[in-house]
């Protein structure tokens, strides 16, 4: 049996509190159910930015109407439609949301449909240089279909 040094000890304890300062995304964060149109680079970008943001994204293609009714009998808005709609932990995720803000509606767990980023502002996630953003805004959409804003990017 090999000997446990007081040094290994010490770093085994060391590492082993740094490990745990730092949970892993995936673990508490619930999978992401993505329904989309085919062969859409700024869907598959965003999907990506998601993963990268420690999601578990699943996706599926839709086609024409199928996507649009997927996203009116979700209760999106047609002023707030965007290219993509994601459902998580009973949310609807519409268009180009920052990570931040699904992290946050979690947190928050308003009652609401979702959130949206309608059309696609170049500089959200998966739509350019976030760098060189144009202003956008996140809304929050109530039960009844209003719209309030969550979150506010201005220009970069």
């Amino acid at each position: 049996m090999p000997h446990l040094s007081r040094r290994s000890l010490l770093i085994s304890t060391a590492s082993l509190g740094l490990v745990s300062a730092f949970p892993l995304h995936a673990e508490t964060l619930p999978p992401i159910h993505v329904a989309k149109g085919t062969g859409c680079e700024c869907c598959s970008a965003w999907v990506e930015n998601l993963r990268s943001e420690g999601f578990t994204v699943t996706e599926e293609e839709l086609y024409g109407m199928l996507l649009i009714n997927y996203k009116l009998d979700n209760g999106i808005p047609q002023r707030m439609t965007s290219c993509h709609t994601g459902k998580i932990d009973g949310y609807m995720i519409e268009g180009h949301v920052p990570a931040a803000d699904i992290r946050r509606l979690l947190q928050d767990r308003p009652d609401a449909i979702g959130l949206a980023v309608p059309g696609m502002p170049y500089g959200s996630p998966g739509m350019g240089d976030e760098t060189n953003r144009d202003a956008y805004e996140v809304f929050l959409i109530a039960r009844d279909g209003t719209t309030s804003v969550f979150t506010s990017y201005p220009e970069a």
